[in-house]
Protein backbone atom coordinates (compact mmCIF):
# COMPACT_ATOMS: atom_id res chain seq x y z
CA UNK A 1 0.00 0.00 0.00
CA UNK A 2 1.52 3.55 -1.16
CA UNK A 3 2.56 6.05 1.45
CA UNK A 4 -0.73 8.72 2.35
CA UNK A 5 0.84 11.83 0.84
CA UNK A 6 0.03 15.61 1.89
CA UNK A 7 -2.08 17.21 -0.56
CA UNK A 8 -1.58 21.12 -0.93
CA UNK A 9 -3.79 23.67 -3.18
CA UNK A 10 -2.80 27.24 -3.60
CA UNK A 11 -5.89 29.98 -3.06
CA UNK A 12 -5.64 32.65 -5.54
CA UNK A 13 -7.77 36.34 -6.08
CA UNK A 14 -7.61 38.67 -9.24
CA UNK A 15 -7.32 41.57 -6.83
CA UNK A 16 -4.28 42.26 -4.28
CA UNK A 17 -6.31 40.80 -1.36
CA UNK A 18 -6.70 37.51 -0.32
CA UNK A 19 -8.26 36.35 3.11
CA UNK A 20 -5.57 38.89 5.54
CA UNK A 21 -7.29 42.20 4.61
CA UNK A 22 -3.59 43.88 4.96
CA UNK A 23 -1.41 41.63 3.15
CA UNK A 24 -1.19 44.39 -0.14
CA UNK A 25 0.52 46.67 2.03
CA UNK A 26 3.21 45.04 2.43
CA UNK A 27 6.76 46.42 0.77
CA UNK A 28 6.99 43.57 -1.18
CA UNK A 29 3.64 42.54 -2.15
CA UNK A 30 3.42 43.59 -5.95
CA UNK A 31 -0.22 45.54 -7.24
CA UNK A 32 0.70 47.32 -10.17
CA UNK A 33 0.41 44.53 -12.39
CA UNK A 34 -3.38 43.22 -11.34
CA UNK A 35 -4.16 43.25 -15.05
CA UNK A 36 -0.89 42.00 -16.60
CA UNK A 37 -1.06 38.17 -17.59
CA UNK A 38 2.26 37.64 -16.56
CA UNK A 39 1.36 37.76 -12.61
CA UNK A 40 -0.85 34.90 -12.61
CA UNK A 41 1.31 32.67 -15.22
CA UNK A 42 4.38 33.52 -13.74
CA UNK A 43 2.66 32.12 -10.25
CA UNK A 44 1.15 29.55 -11.86
CA UNK A 45 4.61 28.43 -13.08
CA UNK A 46 6.41 29.08 -9.23
CA UNK A 47 3.54 26.36 -7.96
CA UNK A 48 4.10 23.87 -10.98
CA UNK A 49 7.72 23.60 -9.82
CA UNK A 50 6.95 23.01 -6.63
CA UNK A 51 4.77 20.52 -7.85
CA UNK A 52 1.64 21.57 -6.00
CA UNK A 53 -1.70 19.98 -6.51
CA UNK A 54 -3.45 23.09 -8.02
CA UNK A 55 -4.54 26.48 -7.44
CA UNK A 56 -7.97 28.32 -7.74
CA UNK A 57 -9.52 31.73 -7.55
CA UNK A 58 -11.67 32.56 -4.80
CA UNK A 59 -15.00 34.73 -6.42
CA UNK A 60 -17.56 37.05 -6.26
CA UNK A 61 -20.02 38.13 -8.31
CA UNK A 62 -20.28 41.69 -7.17
CA UNK A 63 -18.96 43.58 -4.93
CA UNK A 64 -19.50 43.62 -1.25
CA UNK A 65 -21.81 46.01 0.15
CA UNK A 66 -23.22 44.38 3.45
CA UNK A 67 -21.19 46.37 6.00
CA UNK A 68 -22.82 49.88 6.73
CA UNK A 69 -25.00 49.26 3.63
CA UNK A 70 -21.84 50.34 1.31
CA UNK A 71 -19.44 49.00 -0.36
CA UNK A 72 -16.93 51.74 0.68
CA UNK A 73 -14.49 49.54 3.22
CA UNK A 74 -14.18 47.29 0.20
CA UNK A 75 -13.07 49.99 -2.39
CA UNK A 76 -11.12 52.17 -0.22
CA UNK A 77 -9.63 49.78 1.68
CA UNK A 78 -8.76 47.12 -0.40
CA UNK A 79 -10.94 44.68 0.56
CA UNK A 80 -11.29 40.84 -1.42
CA UNK A 81 -12.64 41.86 -4.63
CA UNK A 82 -12.50 40.25 -8.16
CA UNK A 83 -11.12 42.60 -10.74
CA UNK A 84 -11.24 40.17 -13.48
CA UNK A 85 -13.08 37.35 -14.41
CA UNK A 86 -11.00 34.06 -12.93
CA UNK A 87 -12.33 32.41 -16.25
CA UNK A 88 -10.01 34.83 -18.99
CA UNK A 89 -7.25 34.41 -16.42
CA UNK A 90 -7.15 30.66 -16.08
CA UNK A 91 -6.54 29.65 -19.92
CA UNK A 92 -3.44 32.25 -19.43
CA UNK A 93 -2.16 29.79 -16.29
CA UNK A 94 -2.91 26.60 -18.74
CA UNK A 95 -1.13 28.10 -21.88
CA UNK A 96 2.05 28.44 -19.02
CA UNK A 97 1.98 25.06 -17.23
CA UNK A 98 1.61 21.34 -18.18
CA UNK A 99 0.86 20.08 -14.75
CA UNK A 100 -1.00 22.10 -12.30
CA UNK A 101 -4.68 22.36 -11.81
CA UNK A 102 -6.76 24.85 -11.99
CA UNK A 103 -9.76 26.01 -10.31
CA UNK A 104 -12.60 28.36 -10.57
CA UNK A 105 -15.33 29.51 -8.59
CA UNK A 106 -18.95 29.21 -9.81
CA UNK A 107 -22.22 29.32 -8.86
CA UNK A 108 -24.99 26.92 -9.26
CA UNK A 109 -27.53 29.55 -8.56
CA UNK A 110 -26.71 31.97 -11.21
CA UNK A 111 -25.43 29.96 -14.08
CA UNK A 112 -27.44 27.74 -16.44
CA UNK A 113 -26.19 23.83 -16.14
CA UNK A 114 -25.69 24.02 -20.11
CA UNK A 115 -23.03 26.91 -19.98
CA UNK A 116 -21.61 25.72 -16.66
CA UNK A 117 -21.23 22.02 -18.47
CA UNK A 118 -19.43 23.92 -21.97
CA UNK A 119 -16.72 26.31 -20.47
CA UNK A 120 -15.51 24.18 -17.70
CA UNK A 121 -15.39 21.44 -20.10
CA UNK A 122 -13.56 23.57 -22.75
CA UNK A 123 -10.68 24.69 -20.31
CA UNK A 124 -10.63 20.92 -19.51
CA UNK A 125 -10.23 19.86 -22.92
CA UNK A 126 -7.32 22.47 -23.41
CA UNK A 127 -5.67 22.31 -20.56
CA UNK A 128 -5.60 18.08 -20.89
CA UNK A 129 -7.89 17.61 -18.17
CA UNK A 130 -6.13 20.01 -15.17
CA UNK A 131 -9.97 21.62 -14.27
CA UNK A 132 -11.40 22.10 -11.14
CA UNK A 133 -14.64 23.80 -10.39
CA UNK A 134 -15.18 25.03 -6.93
CA UNK A 135 -18.86 25.09 -6.93
CA UNK A 136 -20.66 27.46 -4.67
CA UNK A 137 -24.59 28.23 -4.29
CA UNK A 138 -23.70 31.62 -3.50
CA UNK A 139 -24.34 33.31 -0.21
CA UNK A 140 -25.49 36.99 -0.58
CA UNK A 141 -28.51 38.91 -2.04
CA UNK A 142 -25.95 41.83 -3.82
CA UNK A 143 -24.89 38.61 -6.03
CA UNK A 144 -28.79 37.59 -6.75
CA UNK A 145 -29.62 41.16 -7.40
CA UNK A 146 -26.77 41.39 -10.03
CA UNK A 147 -28.59 38.75 -12.05
CA UNK A 148 -32.48 40.09 -11.95
CA UNK A 149 -33.38 38.44 -8.49
CA UNK A 150 -34.63 40.50 -5.21
CA UNK A 151 -32.33 37.85 -2.76
CA UNK A 152 -31.21 34.96 -2.37
CA UNK A 153 -32.82 31.67 -2.12
CA UNK A 154 -33.14 29.71 1.14
CA UNK A 155 -29.95 27.35 1.90
CA UNK A 156 -31.61 24.36 1.65
CA UNK A 157 -33.29 25.32 -1.76
CA UNK A 158 -29.82 26.56 -2.76
CA UNK A 159 -28.37 23.34 -2.02
CA UNK A 160 -31.34 21.28 -4.02
CA UNK A 161 -30.93 23.44 -6.94
CA UNK A 162 -27.38 22.78 -7.20
CA UNK A 163 -27.80 18.84 -6.70
CA UNK A 164 -30.05 19.12 -10.23
CA UNK A 165 -27.28 21.18 -11.59
CA UNK A 166 -24.64 18.61 -10.66
CA UNK A 167 -26.92 16.03 -11.85
CA UNK A 168 -27.49 17.89 -15.64
CA UNK A 169 -23.78 18.79 -15.95
CA UNK A 170 -22.76 15.24 -15.36
CA UNK A 171 -25.61 14.09 -17.87
CA UNK A 172 -23.87 16.74 -20.28
CA UNK A 173 -19.86 15.92 -19.57
CA UNK A 174 -21.44 11.77 -20.32
CA UNK A 175 -22.58 12.77 -23.86
CA UNK A 176 -19.45 12.06 -25.75
CA UNK A 177 -17.98 8.79 -25.15
CA UNK A 178 -13.46 9.01 -24.95
CA UNK A 179 -12.91 7.23 -28.55
CA UNK A 180 -15.65 9.20 -30.59
CA UNK A 181 -13.38 10.94 -32.93
CA UNK A 182 -12.55 8.70 -36.66
CA UNK A 183 -10.51 11.28 -38.33
CA UNK A 184 -10.51 9.11 -41.16
CA UNK A 185 -9.65 11.25 -44.27
CA UNK A 186 -9.50 8.37 -46.39
CA UNK A 187 -13.57 7.82 -45.64
CA UNK A 188 -14.44 10.98 -44.62
CA UNK A 189 -15.76 10.26 -41.14
CA UNK A 190 -14.43 12.36 -38.56
CA UNK A 191 -16.08 11.49 -36.06
CA UNK A 192 -18.50 8.33 -34.97
CA UNK A 193 -22.41 9.70 -33.97
CA UNK A 194 -23.45 6.10 -31.89
CA UNK A 195 -21.15 7.59 -29.84
CA UNK A 196 -22.39 10.67 -28.74
CA UNK A 197 -25.91 10.77 -27.26
CA UNK A 198 -28.41 13.03 -26.00
CA UNK A 199 -28.33 14.38 -22.32
CA UNK A 200 -32.29 14.49 -21.92
CA UNK A 201 -31.99 15.73 -18.04
CA UNK A 202 -35.10 16.78 -16.76
CA UNK A 203 -35.21 17.98 -13.16
CA UNK A 204 -37.71 19.69 -10.79
CA UNK A 205 -35.75 23.27 -11.38
CA UNK A 206 -33.45 22.47 -14.47
CA UNK A 207 -33.55 20.85 -17.93
CA UNK A 208 -31.21 20.29 -20.62
CA UNK A 209 -31.64 17.96 -23.72
CA UNK A 210 -27.68 18.15 -25.33
CA UNK A 211 -25.66 16.74 -26.34
CA UNK A 212 -22.45 18.82 -25.54
CA UNK A 213 -21.10 20.20 -28.28
CA UNK A 214 -17.38 19.37 -25.99
CA UNK A 215 -15.86 16.23 -26.22
CA UNK A 216 -14.92 14.18 -23.09
CA UNK A 217 -11.87 15.71 -21.19
CA UNK A 218 -9.05 13.25 -20.32
CA UNK A 219 -10.16 13.37 -16.59
CA UNK A 220 -14.00 12.64 -18.46
CA UNK A 221 -14.74 15.49 -16.39
CA UNK A 222 -13.91 18.12 -14.09
CA UNK A 223 -12.80 17.55 -10.51
CA UNK A 224 -15.64 19.05 -8.12
CA UNK A 225 -14.42 21.05 -5.30
CA UNK A 226 -16.57 22.28 -2.37
CA UNK A 227 -16.80 24.40 0.57
CA UNK A 228 -19.79 24.31 2.23
CA UNK A 229 -19.64 22.95 5.86
CA UNK A 230 -23.69 23.52 6.99
CA UNK A 231 -25.84 20.46 7.66
CA UNK A 232 -26.95 20.75 4.24
CA UNK A 233 -23.47 21.64 3.12
CA UNK A 234 -22.09 18.28 4.25
CA UNK A 235 -24.88 16.18 2.67
CA UNK A 236 -23.95 17.86 -0.84
CA UNK A 237 -20.28 17.44 -0.07
CA UNK A 238 -20.95 13.91 0.77
CA UNK A 239 -22.23 13.10 -2.74
CA UNK A 240 -20.05 15.00 -5.00
CA UNK A 241 -16.85 16.85 -3.50
CA UNK A 242 -13.63 15.44 -4.77
CA UNK A 243 -11.90 18.23 -2.95
CA UNK A 244 -13.40 19.85 -0.18
CA UNK A 245 -11.95 23.37 1.13
CA UNK A 246 -12.64 23.38 5.08
CA UNK A 247 -11.92 26.75 7.63
CA UNK A 248 -12.02 25.33 10.70
CA UNK A 249 -9.92 26.58 13.99
CA UNK A 250 -8.95 23.75 15.90
CA UNK A 251 -7.70 20.20 15.66
CA UNK A 252 -10.60 18.46 17.64
CA UNK A 253 -12.63 20.31 15.37
CA UNK A 254 -11.20 19.63 12.37
CA UNK A 255 -10.87 15.49 12.91
CA UNK A 256 -15.07 15.90 13.83
CA UNK A 257 -15.40 17.42 10.83
CA UNK A 258 -13.11 14.70 8.98
CA UNK A 259 -14.78 11.88 10.41
CA UNK A 260 -18.64 13.31 9.70
CA UNK A 261 -17.63 13.85 6.32
CA UNK A 262 -16.03 10.12 5.63
CA UNK A 263 -19.22 8.87 7.45
CA UNK A 264 -21.59 10.53 5.27
CA UNK A 265 -19.77 9.37 2.23
CA UNK A 266 -19.97 5.93 3.09
CA UNK A 267 -23.66 6.04 3.51
CA UNK A 268 -23.79 7.59 -0.22
CA UNK A 269 -21.77 4.00 -1.30
CA UNK A 270 -18.57 6.71 -1.82
CA UNK A 271 -15.22 5.47 -0.96
CA UNK A 272 -13.88 8.24 1.28
CA UNK A 273 -10.66 8.21 -0.04
CA UNK A 274 -12.29 9.78 -3.33
CA UNK A 275 -12.63 12.95 -1.64
CA UNK A 276 -9.53 14.84 -0.10
CA UNK A 277 -10.33 17.39 2.74
CA UNK A 278 -7.89 20.37 2.39
CA UNK A 279 -8.02 22.96 5.53
CA UNK A 280 -7.13 26.58 4.89
CA UNK A 281 -3.63 27.74 6.05
CA UNK A 282 -1.78 31.15 5.91
CA UNK A 283 1.94 31.23 6.64
CA UNK A 284 4.54 33.64 8.07
CA UNK A 285 7.92 32.12 6.94
CA UNK A 286 10.82 32.93 9.22
CA UNK A 287 14.51 32.15 9.48
CA UNK A 288 14.05 31.86 13.52
CA UNK A 289 11.10 31.71 14.91
CA UNK A 290 11.92 35.60 16.72
CA UNK A 291 12.09 36.55 12.94
CA UNK A 292 8.59 34.95 12.07
CA UNK A 293 6.77 36.19 15.12
CA UNK A 294 8.24 39.78 13.93
CA UNK A 295 7.09 39.46 10.29
CA UNK A 296 3.65 38.38 11.41
CA UNK A 297 3.33 41.17 13.88
CA UNK A 298 4.63 43.40 11.15
CA UNK A 299 1.63 42.04 8.65
CA UNK A 300 -1.08 42.04 10.87
CA UNK A 301 -0.34 45.43 11.76
CA UNK A 302 -1.37 46.68 8.39
CA UNK A 303 -4.64 44.95 8.42
CA UNK A 304 -7.01 48.43 8.54
CA UNK A 305 -9.84 47.97 11.62
CA UNK A 306 -12.41 48.65 9.50
CA UNK A 307 -11.83 46.17 6.47
CA UNK A 308 -11.76 43.92 9.58
CA UNK A 309 -15.10 44.05 10.56
CA UNK A 310 -16.67 44.69 7.08
CA UNK A 311 -15.05 41.11 5.89
CA UNK A 312 -16.59 39.56 8.84
CA UNK A 313 -19.71 41.25 7.86
CA UNK A 314 -19.52 39.65 4.44
CA UNK A 315 -18.81 36.44 5.00
CA UNK A 316 -21.45 36.06 7.90
CA UNK A 317 -23.88 37.97 5.42
CA UNK A 318 -24.83 40.15 7.98
CA UNK A 319 -23.62 43.72 9.45
CA UNK A 320 -21.97 43.37 12.78
CA UNK A 321 -21.85 47.19 12.56
CA UNK A 322 -26.05 46.89 13.41
CA UNK A 323 -25.37 43.71 15.87
CA UNK A 324 -26.29 44.72 19.42
CA UNK A 325 -26.45 41.01 21.00
CA UNK A 326 -25.16 37.16 19.46
CA UNK A 327 -28.59 36.60 19.91
CA UNK A 328 -29.69 38.84 17.11
CA UNK A 329 -27.73 37.76 14.49
CA UNK A 330 -29.63 35.17 13.04
CA UNK A 331 -32.28 37.73 12.11
CA UNK A 332 -29.68 40.18 10.30
CA UNK A 333 -28.97 36.81 8.44
CA UNK A 334 -31.56 35.94 6.59
CA UNK A 335 -30.59 33.66 4.40
CA UNK A 336 -27.55 35.31 3.50
CA UNK A 337 -23.74 34.11 4.99
CA UNK A 338 -21.09 31.47 4.79
CA UNK A 339 -22.41 28.77 7.47
CA UNK A 340 -17.87 28.00 8.07
CA UNK A 341 -16.94 31.72 8.45
CA UNK A 342 -20.35 32.09 11.10
CA UNK A 343 -19.50 28.70 13.25
CA UNK A 344 -15.60 29.93 13.25
CA UNK A 345 -16.64 33.50 14.26
CA UNK A 346 -18.51 31.85 17.15
CA UNK A 347 -15.77 29.38 18.04
CA UNK A 348 -13.33 32.27 18.93
CA UNK A 349 -15.55 33.96 20.47
CA UNK A 350 -16.62 31.04 22.86
CA UNK A 351 -13.14 30.57 23.09
CA UNK A 352 -11.75 33.92 24.20
CA UNK A 353 -15.25 34.70 26.55
CA UNK A 354 -16.06 37.69 24.41
CA UNK A 355 -19.23 38.41 21.75
CA UNK A 356 -19.16 37.94 18.03
CA UNK A 357 -18.50 41.86 17.24
CA UNK A 358 -15.82 42.26 19.55
CA UNK A 359 -14.01 39.38 17.46
CA UNK A 360 -14.83 40.67 14.23
CA UNK A 361 -13.65 43.99 15.06
CA UNK A 362 -10.36 42.05 15.44
CA UNK A 363 -10.66 38.59 13.27
CA UNK A 364 -7.60 37.88 10.78
CA UNK A 365 -7.24 34.02 9.79
CA UNK A 366 -5.52 31.62 11.53
CA UNK A 367 -1.69 31.52 10.89
CA UNK A 368 1.14 28.98 11.19
CA UNK A 369 4.43 31.25 11.91
CA UNK A 370 7.60 29.88 12.22
CA UNK A 371 10.56 28.60 10.49
CA UNK A 372 9.72 26.66 7.56
CA UNK A 373 10.86 23.64 9.85
CA UNK A 374 8.30 24.61 12.45
CA UNK A 375 5.72 25.30 9.98
CA UNK A 376 6.40 21.87 8.69
CA UNK A 377 5.84 20.58 12.07
CA UNK A 378 2.67 22.34 12.31
CA UNK A 379 0.97 20.61 8.87
CA UNK A 380 2.48 17.65 9.82
CA UNK A 381 0.76 17.19 13.29
CA UNK A 382 -2.54 18.21 11.86
CA UNK A 383 -1.81 15.51 8.62
CA UNK A 384 -1.03 12.69 10.40
CA UNK A 385 -3.72 13.04 13.29
CA UNK A 386 -6.19 12.50 10.40
CA UNK A 387 -7.65 16.47 10.34
CA UNK A 388 -7.17 17.17 6.87
CA UNK A 389 -5.67 15.57 3.56
CA UNK A 390 -3.65 18.59 3.32
CA UNK A 391 -4.40 22.29 3.04
CA UNK A 392 -5.77 25.10 0.99
CA UNK A 393 -2.45 27.86 1.21
CA UNK A 394 -3.79 31.35 1.38
CA UNK A 395 -1.38 34.33 0.71
CA UNK A 396 -0.92 37.18 3.25
CA UNK A 397 0.91 39.22 0.28
CA UNK A 398 1.84 38.24 -2.98
CA UNK A 399 3.58 36.43 -4.36
CA UNK A 400 6.01 36.44 -1.17
CA UNK A 401 3.60 33.82 0.89
CA UNK A 402 3.35 31.16 -2.09
CA UNK A 403 7.12 31.57 -3.00
CA UNK A 404 7.78 31.20 0.74
CA UNK A 405 5.61 27.93 0.38
CA UNK A 406 7.16 27.09 -2.40
CA UNK A 407 10.86 27.61 -1.52
CA UNK A 408 10.99 27.11 1.77
CA UNK A 409 8.13 24.56 3.21
CA UNK A 410 7.62 22.53 0.74
CA UNK A 411 10.96 21.03 0.15
CA UNK A 412 10.99 20.38 4.26
CA UNK A 413 7.74 18.53 3.49
CA UNK A 414 9.42 16.57 0.83
CA UNK A 415 12.70 15.86 2.86
CA UNK A 416 9.94 14.28 5.31
CA UNK A 417 8.55 11.95 2.62
CA UNK A 418 5.29 13.88 3.27
CA UNK A 419 4.93 15.91 -0.17
CA UNK A 420 5.44 14.57 -4.00
CA UNK A 421 8.73 15.48 -5.50
CA UNK A 422 7.77 14.86 -9.30
CA UNK A 423 4.15 14.48 -10.61
CA UNK A 424 3.06 10.93 -11.54
CA UNK A 425 0.25 11.82 -13.96
CA UNK A 426 -0.96 14.47 -15.81
CA UNK A 427 -4.52 15.17 -14.46
CA UNK A 428 -5.73 16.98 -11.26
CA UNK A 429 -7.45 13.67 -10.64
CA UNK A 430 -4.46 12.01 -11.06
CA UNK A 431 -2.89 14.10 -8.45
CA UNK A 432 -5.14 14.16 -5.81
CA UNK A 433 -4.93 9.69 -6.23
CA UNK A 434 -1.56 10.17 -5.22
Amino acid sequence: MSKRMMHLVAYLKTGPTSVHVGGWRHPESQIDNLFEPSRYQQIAQELEAACVDACFFADLLGLYDIHKDSFDSYVKYGGQISYLDPMTVLPLMAAATSHLGLGATLSTTFFNAYHLARSLNSLDVLSKGRVAWNVVTSATNLEAQNFGFDSILPREQRYDHADEVLEACCALWDCWQPDAFVRDKRTGIFADPSKVKYANYKGRWVSTRGPLSIPRSPQDRPVLMQAGSSERGRRFAARWAELIFAVHGTMSSMQAFYSDIHERMCAENRDPSDCKILSQATIVVGETESIAREKADYLNELANAELRIATSSSNMGADLSKLTSDAGLAELQGNQGIQGETDLLKQRAAAAGSDIKSIAEKSLPDQFVGTAEGIADQMQALFEARACDGFVVAPIYFPGSHEALCRAVIPELQRRGLFRTAYSGRTLRQHLED
